[in-house]
C-alpha cells in the first residue's frame, strides 16, 4: 500500500502551478474590470487544482496498466512502481474528478451559464483521454493542444467569465502566453521521456518532432509569453512587469538547448515551473494594476 508521501509524489506537486496561474492571471483581469468576486474565483482555483491532480493520477493508472511506465527516468509512478494498487489510483482520479464536477457545477448555478456544464465536462472527458480509452489522444501528439486549450484558453477565460459574467477580451489574450508556459510543462517532461515512450508506442509531440525541434519547441515555449505580455502593455502598461520574471527562463532555456537530456531535465521541469509561478504573479499584478 502505498504512503501519504508517496500519494503525494504521484500527484506530482510540481505540475500544480499550471493549475493556478491561469486561475491567478483571470482574476487579475477580473480586478481591472472591478468585478473580482473572491469565493468564486477560489473556487475556480479548487476546481483547476482537483482536475490536475486528477489529471497526474488518471496518466498513472493509464499509462501503468499499459506497462508505459516501468522504464521511467521521471518521478514516482504509482502503478508502474508497483506501489499502489491500479484500482486505487483509478479511483483517486475518479474522485478528484468528480470533486471538479460539484465545484464547478456551484459556478455554474451561481452565474446561470449553463453552456458552462458542457465546458466542464470537455475538461474532464480531455483529462481522462488524455492517456485513458482506447485510443488516447497524447499517445498522438496532441498533447501539448489539450493543455494549451484547457489549462491556458479556458482556464484563464472561465476564471474572469465565472466573476464578471461576461468576457472582456484581455482574458482571451491573457490565456495564450499562460497556455504556452503550461505547455512548456509538458514538452520537456515528453522531451526527458522520449527514450522510454517511443518504445513503448506512445507517440507524443516530442517523439513525433525528434529531440532537436522539441528543444526549439520549448524554448519558443519559454520566450513568446514574454513578447505577448510586452503587446498588451500598449492596454495594460503593467504588464511589462513580466520581463522580471526573464531572468528565470534563460537557465532552463540554456540547459535546454545545450543538450540536457535524462535526469537533468528534472530539475530543468522545476525551473519552469517556478518561471511560470513567477510570471503567473506578475502578469497578474500587471494586469489588476
Amino acid at each position: 500500500m502505498a504512503t501519504p508521501a508517496q500519494w503525494l509524489a504521484g500527484a506530482r506537486p510540481r505540475t500544480l502551478p499550471a493549475a493556478v496561474v491561469p486561475v491567478a492571471v483571470g482574476t487579475g483581469v477580473a480586478i481591472s474590470y472591478g468585478g473580482a468576486v473572491w469565493w468564486r474565483a477560489l473556487l475556480a482555483l479548487f476546481v483547476s487544482l482537483v482536475l490536475q491532480v486528477g489529471v497526474n493520477y488518471a496518466n498513472d493508472y493509464s499509462d501503468g496498466v499499459r506497462g508505459t511506465d516501468e522504464e521511467r527516468v521521471g518521478p514516482l509512478r504509482l502503478v508502474g512502481s508497483r506501489v499502489a494498487a491500479p484500482r486505487s489510483v483509478l479511483l483517486a482520479a475518479l474522485g478528484c474528478f468528480l470533486a471538479a464536477a460539484v465545484a464547478g457545477l456551484a459556478l455554474v448555478v451561481v452565474t446561470g451559464a449553463w453552456w458552462l456544464l458542457a465546458v466542464g465536462a470537455l475538461a474532464i472527458a480531455a483529462a481522462w483521454f488524455y492517456t485513458g480509452g482506447s485510443r488516447p489522444y497524447g499517445y498522438r501528439a496532441l498533447g501539448e493542444i489539450s493543455v494549451f486549450v484547457f489549462f491556458g484558453l479556458v482556464a484563464v477565460a472561465g476564471t474572469t467569465y465565472v466573476q464578471l459574467e461576461r468576457l472582456p477580451w484581455p482574458a482571451v489574450a491573457a490565456a495564450v502566453p499562460v497556455g504556452l508556459l503550461a505547455c512548456a510543462l509538458l514538452v520537456v517532461n515528453n522531451l526527458r521521456d522520449i527514450a522510454t515512450d517511443c518504445p513503448a508506442g506512445k507517440r507524443t509531440l516530442a517523439v513525433v518532432l525528434g529531440d532537436a525541434r522539441t528543444r526549439l519547441l520549448y524554448v519558443g515555449c519559454l520566450l513568446v509569453p514574454f513578447a505577448i505580455a510586452l503587446a498588451l502593455a500598449f492596454v495594460r502598461p503593467f504588464a511589462a512587469l513580466t520581463v522580471l520574471a526573464l531572468p528565470l527562463a534563460l537557465g532552463p532555456a540554456r540547459a535546454v538547448r545545450g543538450g540536457a537530456d535524462g535526469r537533468a531535465l528534472i530539475a530543468t521541469l522545476q525551473q519552469t515551473g517556478r518561471l511560470q509561478l513567477a510570471f503567473g504573479l506578475l502578469f497578474t499584478i500587471g494586469l489588476a494594476l
